[in-house]
């Protein structure tokens, strides 16, 4: 997953992108305004999560702005505003959940997952494709009576797949999806990782099919 985080404390984003991408998750960091509406403009992210108090202006004129541009993607609002009448018109504004500063991180960790769950429709972490079973907040993947636990790229990257299985994904798409604008890291990394999972799979009838040309697809060989 590809997270956006709006926050002008270097200190705090710092040890939020740290903790996110421990979890496997690119995360590109803005400290103003201007510069998370650039970030919007060029990639497409899975979560925001938005400061409401910025050198530039208040986070909730853009929270508004993408809103009214009919921007789907869930924002989770970060606040040092604890009353009631702030919290309800930030979600009136359209955010889909907020933190009060300061925060646990484990409980930043537990709302992102249960954001995401929400916008893809799904009440619980696992996906099934043919006789795979992948368990988002465990990472493992199941194959009949066989358990792993994946390693967090591994994990991010299958979840693409799993979300739109037969869907061909570009390596292109794939790297803007597992890494942020401050990494350094070329397409053959892509390849790293699918032949990983490949060897995961490979007692699954989920197969990863290199599509020449393309890219790659999750395809369920039964």
């Amino acid at each position: 997953m590809r997270f956006l985080l709006i926050e002008d404390s270097d200190t705090l984003a710092s040890a939020v992108v740290e903790r996110l991408q421990l979890d496997g998750h690119a995360v590109d960091h803005a400290s103003t305004l201007e510069a998370g509406r650039d970030c919007v403009a060029v990639t497409r992210y899975d979560l925001i999560l938005l400061d409401i108090m910025l050198p530039d202006g208040d986070g909730r004129r853009f929270l508004a702005e993408q809103r009214e541009a009919q921007m789907a993607t869930p924002v989770i609002v970060i606040t040092a505003r604890s009353e009631v009448s702030d919290r309800v018109s930030l979600l009136d504004l359209g955010a889909d959940d907020y933190l009060t500063k300061p925060f646990d991180f484990s409980e930043l960790e537990a709302r992102c997952r249960a954001v995401l769950r929400r916008k893809g429709g799904a009440a619980a972490n696992r996906k099934t494709f043919a006789d795979a079973t992948l368990d988002a907040a465990s990472g493992a993947l199941t194959v009949g009576k066989e358990s792993e636990v994946l390693r967090n790229r591994e994990l991010r990257l299958l979840e693409v797949f799993f979300d739109a299985p037969g869907q061909v994904f570009s390596k292109a798409h794939l790297m803007d999806r597992l890494f942020s604008f401050a990494e350094d890291v070329s397409e053959n990394a892509i390849e790293v990782y699918v032949a990983r999972l490949r060897k995961r799979l490979a007692a699954s009838a989920a197969r990863i099919e290199t599509v020449r040309g393309m890219g790659y697809r999750l395809v369920d060989d039964t």
